[in-house]
């Protein structure tokens, strides 16, 4: 009897140790699959907001004035710690303006066209960065997803030594899972530079979040902004006093005329009509990986220093390259059609490593008809809830809980893979 009861826990700790790592293979693939869509990021939200006017440039004084009706329609209300202003570029020809509580565009003369309305564009990206999760803990759980990617890759490579000589080898037949196995190897090994690139940008971008945590609660009293100071520059000492609104004209004048090769996306105002303010302008270089260079401005335009992130420690110009290495924004269209492409066949490999594991173990004798079926319900009910999420957007608008949907449209197609599972073997006798 007592063997029995052993064997029975053994079993049930095995089936829990496999549910537990088909959970992490669901997160990855979601994670895999979020991030292919993703890479159009900037079309899809002009495909979600066709209306929103559009201009390949805008003019320094129509941007000023801009600024300063955002900031004046929010008169009464707490006051923004930042806004942002996105201007136009090829990939996004619009020009927005985001505060701690609206984002609105802005016509060719600077008057506000209306609200930005992309929710479901931003959906799709914090579903890929923290799986709706609180954000810390999302991002932590993406960087640790990102660190998995990557051993996955190495052991890989290193327990099949025949795969790069049979890189091009494929066996039809599907006997015992050997086709399905072919395919995974192949598109393994096909895509094995663009799989460690995703899987060390992300794990990079995931696990700075916890490190700069760490750091900050060991050698700066608990400051995260601190640590961030120290790669992409500080937000200056903070004045609460009143002042006037900055002058962004001037500081974008200055990037004209002083750095007429560099493209300028974003003019950022830290603490706006405080002493405190400062403006803060993001250049984007040629040819270079970094996101940009961030150039500081006073309130009143006058240029003080760079951040370093082009010409500064490797350290630096490493995090900041890490950005556009994982989401293909650099090089236009045919890059993000390369990286869709690649991503695409990362989500497969995902997707038939966990069959051929658990065809590996039915072969054992582990008959476990709610692991295949759960998985089942992950693959086909992932892109099906990504869709849901979409016609919803179209069909009822801009305010629709879109994590909410996603997660109930998944679960909702996974309980009826198990439930057919269920089904199935007692409707076959």
């Amino acid at each position: 009897m007592s063997r029995m009861i052993e064997t029975g826990t053994v079993k049930q700790a095995l089936s829990a140790h496999a549910a537990i790592g088909l959970l992490a293979g669901a997160l990855l693939y979601i994670v895999s699959l979020t991030g292919t869509v993703a890479v159009f990021y900037e079309e899809l939200q002009r495909i979600e907001q066709v209306h929103a006017p559009e201009m390949s440039s805008i003019d320094r004084v129509a941007v000023q004035r801009g600024v300063e009706a955002v900031l004046a329609s929010e008169a009464g209300k707490p006051r923004t710690t930042h806004l942002y202003v996105h201007l136009p570029t090829e990939g996004l020809p619009r020009t927005t303006i985001t505060t701690d509580t609206q984002a609105v565009h802005l016509d060719r003369t600077g008057a506000i066209a209306g609200p930005e309305e992309i929710a479901w564009s931003d959906f799709l990206v914090q579903l890929h960065y923290t799986l709706n999760l609180p954000a810390l803990v999302g991002i932590t759980v993406v960087g640790i997803l990102g660190v998995l990617m990557l051993a996955l890759s190495f052991s890989g490579v290193i327990a099949l030594p025949r795969i790069f000589r049979d890189a091009f080898r494929l066996r039809a037949r599907n006997s015992n899972g050997v086709g399905l196995a072919d395919w995974h190897n192949r598109l393994s090994v096909w895509t094995l530079p663009f799989s460690l690139a995703i899987a060390l940008t992300g794990a990079m971008i995931g696990m700075a979040t916890i490190t700069a945590y760490a750091i900050a609660s060991n050698s700066y009293g608990g400051d995260v902004e601190a640590v961030y100071a120290t790669v992409f520059g500080g937000e200056g000492k903070p004045d609460a006093a009143p002042a006037p609104v900055p002058n962004v004209a001037a500081a974008l004048e200055y990037m004209a005329r002083a750095y007429p090769e560099v493209a300028v996306t974003y003019a950022t105002l830290h603490n706006p009509m405080t002493k405190g303010q400062h403006v803060q302008i993001v250049g984007d270089h040629e040819r270079r990986l970094i996101f940009g260079e961030y150039y500081d401005f006073d309130a009143f335009g006058r240029f003080h220093k760079t951040a370093g992130l082009a010409d500064g420690q490797i350290g630096q110009q490493a995090a900041a390259s890490a950005y556009k290495l994982h989401f293909g924004s650099f090089g236009g269209l045919p890059v993000k059609l390369a990286y869709f492409l690649l991503g695409a066949a990362l989500t497969a490999i995902c997707a038939t490593g966990t069959y051929i594991w658990l065809g590996k173990r039915r072969r054992r004798g582990m008959q476990e008809h709610a692991l295949h079926a759960f998985w089942n319900g992950v693959v086909a009910g992932t892109p099906a809830a990504l869709t849901i999420t979409f016609l919803a957007r179209i069909l009822f608008g801009n305010a629709m809980a879109f994590s909410a949907i996603f997660w109930l449209a998944l679960a909702a197609i996974m309980a009826s893979a198990l439930l057919f599972s269920a089904w199935q073997p007692s409707h076959d006798s």
